[in-house]
């Protein structure tokens, strides 16, 4: 215990560097003997060691030379489908590469405490994957210290990202653009829009690709009924539309806010799909259990999470084939929610 009554954190490998003056490769060098250092230099990393009471584990060792088989995930949900499927296609290609899997939960967007989470990412070794689809997850992503590997599963990008930003990314664009064409060709007059939250711009993808469809149909562009996540947010923003007998066609930024439109639109006496069709957007497993079952778009998550790793594995190795890239193709699957207009509407 320090004189303020608080428990000191024990000191890191990066504590010894900055006290030594040194990187903190030179230090892994030092502990490991390596015969390229400098004496007055190894001479100063031990004084440090001793003067900080540095313990020389496992963890430490990892950290210094970026080559630890271990990843930690970075994320402020573990639950909803898309996170949880990265986190899945993280951890099977991870353990297929024999690395350890660690996550570390961003309970907050503010500085203070992402940057804590960073810094207990970074003290554990190995390389980060960042899944950014949230302020915080935007947050932390910045935050990483240039010097460790680092790859950010982020929202598609307004353009596309330089070398040096190892990220993956689905295309939502893409994605919305299909579902609201597809609810377009029934006939419909236009699609109402039920959007989840963007971390990082005012308009998202999703949105992108459904006012291109529109723009592109003649269509009128309805204003977007912000949701959440999940299908509480559906349920208030389908008990909105619901009262509009105008609305036709709903699309819904994902599968969990489109099962909470169908709840409210039942509750209202409107069936789906004789008087609204409604287009989620995922794929989630029980999207196709609904009733009516539900036409989606499928984004591959699971795959997204092993590309993830595969892009940390070659900054790791130092690969020089590296580049940002989309992964899969986004694909429609047209189910039992969406049909025709009803008559005269």
């Amino acid at each position: 215990m320090n004189v303020t009554g608080h428990t000191r954190r024990p000191a890191s490998i990066r504590d010894v560097a900055t006290a030594a003056g040194v990187s903190y490769q030179t230090v892994s060098r030092v502990i490991n003997g390596h015969p390229s250092v400098k004496p007055t230099t190894r001479d100063r990393v031990l004084a440090a060691i001793d003067e900080l009471g540095f313990r020389r584990n496992a963890t430490a060792l990892a950290l210094a030379s970026g080559r630890s088989r271990a990843v930690t995930v970075l994320t402020a949900n573990t639950t909803h489908y898309g996170y949880a499927s990265i986190l899945q296609g993280i951890e099977e290609a991870a353990r297929a590469a024999s690395y350890a899997v660690g996550i570390g939960v961003l309970e907050s967007a503010d500085e203070a405490a992402v940057t804590a989470e960073v810094q207990r990412a970074a003290d554990a070794g190995g390389g980060l994957v960042v899944i950014a689809y949230d302020p915080a997850g935007v947050r932390a992503l910045s935050a990483v210290p240039s010097e460790l590997p680092v790859v950010g599963v982020v929202e598609t990008p307004a353009s596309p990202p330089g070398g040096d930003r190892p990220w993956v990314w689905t295309d939502d664009r893409e994605a919305a653009y299909q579902a609201t064409r597809h609810l377009l060709s029934l006939g419909h007059e236009t699609v109402h829009y039920v959007a989840i939250p963007s971390s990082t711009r005012r308009t998202s993808a999703r949105t992108s690709g459904w006012q291109q469809a529109l723009k592109e149909a003649g269509a009128p562009e309805p204003r977007p009924v912000q949701g959440s996540w999940g299908p509480a947010g559906g349920h208030a923003a389908g008990l909105e539309l619901a009262r509009n007998p105008a609305v036709t066609a709903i699309l819904c930024g994902n599968d969990d806010l489109a099962l909470g439109v169908l709840r409210a639109l039942h509750e209202a006496g409107r069936s789906v799909p004789g008087d609204v069709s409604v287009a989620g957007f995922d794929d989630a497993p029980h999207s196709a259990y609904l009733t009516p079952s539900l036409t989606t778009v499928r984004l591959d998550f699971t795959g997204l999470g092993r590309a993830a790793f595969a892009l940390l594995h070659g900054v790791v190795e130092e690969d020089a084939q590296i580049a940002p890239h989309p992964v899969s193709v986004p694909e429609l699957v047209v189910r039992e929610s969406s049909g025709p207009p009803p008559a005269g509407a």
